[in-house]
């Protein structure tokens, strides 16, 4: 199965993160199918590429919930079709 998840990065005590989609299976820093986009916490910075997420999510990746949470606040979930969207 497929996952919307965080892949970290950074130094220690200045981490960031990337938005990939990758395997279940496969470790957090293992090799990613794809880019998504970008999170840095300690200047809350995001950036999301759109047309990615939406791709996948329609592929039937399944995101985390702090990937769900970071992909509702970019707006992704109000442009994918609604079967995809999330209900809980």
């Amino acid at each position: 199965m497929i996952k919307l998840r965080l892949k970290r990065f950074g130094k220690k005590f200045e981490v960031s993160y990337r938005i990939v989609a990758m395997n279940s299976d496969t470790r957090r820093d293992g090799r990613p199918l794809e880019e998504i986009g970008f999170y840095n916490p300690r200047t809350d910075e995001l950036r999301v590429n759109v047309p990615a997420a939406q791709k996948r999510l329609q592929q039937g990746a399944q995101p985390t919930k702090t990937v769900r949470r970071l992909l509702e606040k970019a707006n992704v979930y109000e442009q994918v079709a609604p079967e995809a969207a999330p209900t809980a």
